[in-house]
């Protein structure tokens, strides 16, 4: 019951964000996750969510620009062009 109402609070405090907040929440969230579970200690699920935050931050933020979409060069750079 506890971990239902802590779900539900986090979802709705991320319903007022814009893509990019919310893609940086979850991002986030799933690296502290997958961190954790890797390692098995706290300093990977740190890792972890500082990684997800950023790449959630990303790509939440192409989220807003309708039309565009992320894409990667030749030598691994990302960049953001019309889909």
């Amino acid at each position: 019951m506890k971990r239902i109402v802590i779900i539900s609070l986090m979802t709705a405090s991320l319903a007022a964000c814009t893509a990019t907040e919310q893609g940086a929440g979850v991002g986030a969230a799933t690296g502290a996750v997958i961190g954790g579970v890797a390692t098995g200690n706290v300093r990977g699920a740190a890792v972890g969510a500082a990684i997800g935050g950023v790449s959630g931050a990303l790509i939440g933020r192409v989220a807003e620009q309708p039309g565009r979409c992320y894409y990667r060069d030749q030598y691994g750079r990302r960049y953001v062009d019309r889909c």
